[in-house]
């Protein structure tokens, strides 16, 4: 292993060390709960974050149904590209999430919100009408939490300048929100390689 990519995972266990679990405790609970009683989980993000953002309605909506079979009604405002584009032609780039949860969301939807930076005019703009309306909002965010820290119900705070270890971080909530719905966090063997049989 090269040393920078060591140096890269060594930041990497410092900043999930750093991330406040109970943070991450809450978050999972809004969304356990939405889920429970039938409401929408909501994702959204730009850049890498969108990516994030599409990533956890993929695992949760099939992950999450499949282990329990309970509905889990998943959305994320990035899948239909035709209605981003017309929003951001026709209103404002800024309003292309707060445009479409006006027609989505609902009193007790979770809307969970990623920007690194927590200073992303169209994520605070959504994340600002969710609360309006009655959503419960989850904010992932990273550098010192901008805006999207003190607006979201449920921050998840990753305290580090780093984009790219914020994104990883963002990435591993999916996953434990994943594994938490569905059952538990599963045991795993770690450290050992493992040979397909011939």
């Amino acid at each position: 292993m090269t040393q920078y990519s060591r140096i890269y995972f060594n930041k990497l266990k410092s900043a999930i060390d750093m991330t406040d679990s109970a943070e991450v405790e809450a978050s999972i609970g809004a969304i356990e709960r939405a889920w429970q009683g039938g409401k929408q989980i909501i994702t959204l993000g730009n850049g890498g974050s969108a990516m994030t953002a599409i990533h956890f309605i993929t695992d949760w909506s099939k992950m999450i149904s499949m282990h329990s079979g309970r509905p889990f009604y998943g959305r994320t405002l990035l899948d239909n590209v035709g209605m981003v584009t017309a929003y951001a032609n026709d209103v404002s780039y800024a309003e292309i999430f707060s445009e479409q949860l006006k027609h989505t969301a609902g009193r007790g939807d979770v809307v969970v919100a990623i920007s690194g930076s927590g200073n992303s005019a169209n994520v605070v703009r959504a994340v600002e009408l969710a609360n309006e309306i009655g959503c419960e909002t989850i904010g992932l965010c990273g550098f010192d939490g901008g805006k999207l820290r003190k607006l979201a119900k449920y921050p998840v705070w990753v305290d580090i300048d780093d984009m790219q270890i914020c994104e990883d971080i963002h990435a591993v909530f999916g996953h434990i929100v994943m594994q938490r719905l569905c059952g538990g966090v599963k045991e795993a063997a770690v450290g050992s390689r493992r040979i397909a049989a011939p």
